[in-house]
């Protein structure tokens, strides 16, 4: 099959899409398919056939279509900010699409509802369309609306995302989710039916990662007597880290055997440092940045705490559990199907700092509690997280969406025969 995996989002970029994108290109190319890579350029400059170093310029299309969405024609469009960009982006990545032309394709693979809804408006109509939502934009939408002072204009954004959530989770041949959280907002909050969704949870390359893990980084210097305590992801509001400073802040009070090390960036970096320095947590707390060497780091931390207040199905919890490492995570979104509770892993209340510090206690105080939880999620996540058969369940989605597509186009022509 000829395959392209697309997003609305920047190619390549810090997070869970990419990294679900580029092993489905791995692991695909090697079943003998050919795969192409499309979305934005890294600096929202271009669409960006990737592995083909090919790219559209965004500045070669607004003209036209800020000719064509003019205020006067369409003042809804220009009336909130959000809602503009957001329209001006996704049709100039519509036109890039079309642009490097789709009917080459078997089937496309889109990746979240904005990329699915453009891409569905330009679709061939002998290519099959498969869609997998790595979460609810609509969603974030209303979480970052809610930090501040709600006005017309802002239900005007909501409601705008809310439209676009349905019609994204609606425009393919098939919708994959990878967990029931999220096909029931789906179900129950945007209207899509039944059977337009598939649950699918991911696969993931252990193997590798079990090879990157005993990669050593000299630039790493391990505390003495001291237990690691790590988190990994975006340092944005979402993600709750500002709630993990808080509890670690609370922790330092009852004992100072540990560290943490918070690995990614984000536009709240700094504001974490800041709080950081505000609680007096310099020498425990520590910010690395964005790393190559993640895999590492995991294989020698202590314990692993994702406290996210809104969340999908994140890989850095699936390197945790592949690595053997005890987990704490909060009760948000898919998170509590990926952790069973005082068996691999620990579920906290989202938002609540003091359950967070005394469940770190908890599992600092236990070393065999830490090391039974740390069992359980390494023999439970390599056979739950196989690569081969994450992408053999694609594979057949694919295969279905090609003969409905194809059975499609042949009733057509039966009935215009006719």
């Amino acid at each position: 099959m000829k395959i392209l995996l697309a997003t609305y989002w920047a190619i390549p970029h810090v997070g869970g899409v990419w990294h679900y994108m580029e092993q489905q290109k791995s692991k695909l190319e090697s079943l003998g398919h050919e795969v192409d890579l499309l979305g934005y350029n890294e600096d929202n400059t271009a669409v960006y056939l990737l592995n083909k170093n090919i790219k559209i310029e965004k500045e070669k299309l607004l003209p036209l279509l800020e000719a064509k969405l003019n205020e006067d024609l369409y003042p809804a469009i220009h009336a909130n900010a959000l809602v503009k960009y957001t329209e001006f982006q996704r049709y100039v990545y519509e036109l890039g699409a079309a642009y490097f032309g789709l009917d080459k394709y078997d089937v496309i693979h889109t990746q979240d509802v904005i990329s699915t809804a453009s891409i569905k408006r330009v679709l061939p109509e002998s290519t099959a369309l498969v869609a997998t939502l790595h979460g609810s934009v609509a969603h974030e939408i209303r979480y970052q609306l809610k930090t501040i002072h709600e006005t017309p204009n802002s239900y005007m954004a909501r409601a705008y995302f809310d439209d676009l959530e349905h019609i994204g989770a609606t425009s393919a041949d098939q919708t994959i989710v990878a967990n029931e959280w999220l096909k029931n907002i789906l179900l129950n909050e945007f209207d899509v039916p039944n059977e337009q969704l598939k649950v699918l949870h991911y696969g993931f390359d252990t193997e590798n990662f079990l090879k990157k893990m005993k990669e050593k980084t000299k630039s790493i210097k391990l505390p003495t007597n001291k237990k690691i305590i790590l988190y990994t992801g975006r340092l944005v509001e979402l993600k709750g880290v500002h709630l993990l400073i808080s509890a670690l802040h609370h922790l330092k009070d009852m004992r100072d055997d540990w560290v943490c090390w918070i690995v990614g960036d984000g536009d709240k970096q700094s504001e974490l440092e800041a709080q950081t320095k505000e609680l007096g947590l310099e020498d425990d707390i520590f910010f690395f940045g964005s790393r190559e060497d993640v895999p590492y780091l995991v294989s020698v931390a202590d314990i692993y705490v994702f406290p996210s207040l809104l969340e999908n199905q994140p890989l850095s919890l699936v390197e945790a559990q592949i690595a053997g490492k005890p987990t704490i995570v909060s009760d948000a979104g898919g998170l509590p199907e990926m952790v069973q509770h005082g068996i691999t892993g620990i579920i906290s209340p989202a938002g609540d700092i003091r359950a967070l510090c005394d469940n770190m206690n908890v599992l600092l105080s236990n070393e065999n509690y830490r090391k039974k939880l740390g069992s359980n999620a390494k023999k439970w996540g390599m056979t739950h997280w196989s690569l081969s058969k994450g992408v053999k369940n694609v594979v057949d989605v694919y295969k279905t969406a090609i003969s409905k597509r194809r059975k499609e186009i042949k009733n057509v022509s039966t009935e215009t025969e006719n």
